[in-house]
């Protein structure tokens, strides 16, 4: 049997478009107590507390919501170009850049649904000033204690009108954990991960056909109970409230969706004690009976989890 190569690390960033760059920006700051870095034109990035990398996400205004670009950091200069052949072999490469903020060189390149992506080896560590110095070094900036302090990024949920498995698996070197597969076999949606955490980036079908779209983007909370105290922050802000605090039975994660003033669905998740150890895992397959017993407490899915995307399609 050969061996798998792994050869992404994590995901780095995430790009996120808005039509209210003022007004996402003050959502990220004040409710998700990130902290802006730099900002050039239209585009503001901002650090997450314990990300050792230079930002956790760019913020770009423009005419509609949805997703950018996501950066995706390679094990190793050799990993990357492993990656970068295979990619081009696919077919799906675009250019190296090295004008990528807080990134050596970035390749460029698309999922086979459009998505923009960039993988990297080379980064630039967030330095913290001496207002976001903390007192324990093995953290990367002191704890915000403001709005709901998450952590990191943890995953991103992209809409795709077909799910890119070959992609996923053999282009980027990912393992599937779970998955939702329908009646009549076709595949729903699938969790991948190039970690030991128990997933990374999720497809889900786009039930309008479309390509290219945002379901939503997650950021890691320490514990449950402060998703719980986030959604009295999102409340007391007027932040639309979708669904949560709850319990997917999928992953088991426990969650909270808001949808950020731009229309983006953002996640808040409590996900990191459940890791994928075993070398050989099995993919975990939910059917449709199973799924309409809704989550795992039994709260039913809201159905603008299936109908809200970004940018907006019509009907």
């Amino acid at each position: 049997m050969v061996e798998k190569i792994r050869d992404i690390a994590h995901v780095s960033a995430v790009e996120l478009l808005t039509p209210v760059l003022d007004d996402t920006v003050r959502f990220f700051t004040d409710q998700m107590a990130l902290e802006v870095v730099d900002r050039r034109g239209d585009s503001v990035w901002l650090h997450a507390w314990d990300d050792y990398e230079s930002f956790t996400i760019k913020i770009t205004g423009g005419g509609t919501s949805g997703i950018g670009r996501t950066w995706l950091r390679a094990r190793s200069p050799e990993a990357l170009d492993r990656r970068v052949r295979d990619i081009q072999a696919a077919g799906l490469g675009e250019e190296w850049v090295t004008s990528d903020f807080g990134y050596g060189p970035v390749f460029h390149f698309r999922d086979p649904d459009g998505h923009a992506f960039g993988i990297h080896y080379e980064t630039r560590r967030y330095v913290p000033s001496d207002a976001t110095r903390p007192s324990l070094k093995n953290q990367a900036a002191r704890f915000p204690g403001r709005g709901t302090n998450v952590r990191r990024l943890d995953h991103v949920n992209f809409l795709a009108r077909d799910l890119p498995d070959d992609f996923l698996a053999d282009t980027l070197t990912g393992r599937a954990s779970e998955q939702i597969v329908l009646n009549d076999g076709t595949k729903a949606a699938i969790w991948y991960t190039f970690t030991d955490k128990s997933y990374d980036m999720v497809y889900t079908r786009d039930r309008t056909g479309s390509t290219g779209r945002l379901h939503h983007i997650a950021f890691a909370t320490d514990t449950r109970e402060d998703i719980l105290r986030a959604a009295d922050v999102f409340l007391e802000a007027g932040v639309h409230i979708e669904t949560g605090p709850h319990k997917h039975a999928i992953q088991q994660t426990f969650f909270l969706y808001v949808w950020e003033p731009g229309g983006n669905r953002i996640e808040l998740c409590n996900a990191g004690a459940r890791l994928l150890l075993a070398p050989d895992h099995e993919v975990i397959t939910w059917t449709e009976a199973e799924r309409a017993k809704g989550q795992a407490w039994g709260l039913q899915t809201i159905a603008s989890f299936h109908t809200h995307g970004t940018p907006p399609v019509s009907p």
